[in-house]
């Protein structure tokens, strides 16, 4: 099963819906991992998420088994096209 990674910030609707779909996910995937990491006030971990999505600053920023996805958007445009189950399962 896939591990998840999702950098978030508080008071974001584009990350409380991308959690939405994942928490969903995660009831037909039990073994689902995901990781949700606050980017409130810490430098270091806003930073981190910024390198590894190669220069993205918005959140939230998606990561499956350490695969840049993208933001909410890119989230949901899987889910839409029956992509999302696939790479959930790898």
């Amino acid at each position: 099963m896939a591990k998840v990674e999702i950098y978030t910030k508080g008071y974001c609707p584009f990350c409380t819906r991308a959690i939405s779909l994942l928490e969903h996910k995660a009831t037909a995937f039990p073994a689902l991992k995901v990781e949700e990491i606050s980017i409130n006030s810490n430098m270091a971990l806003r930073e981190k998420m910024i390198a590894r999505s190669n220069g993205s600053y918005t959140v939230p920023q998606i990561f499956i088994d350490d695969v840049h996805i993208g933001g909410c958007d890119q989230l949901v445009a899987l889910e839409m096209n029956h992509k999302l189950d696939v790479l959930l399962v790898e």
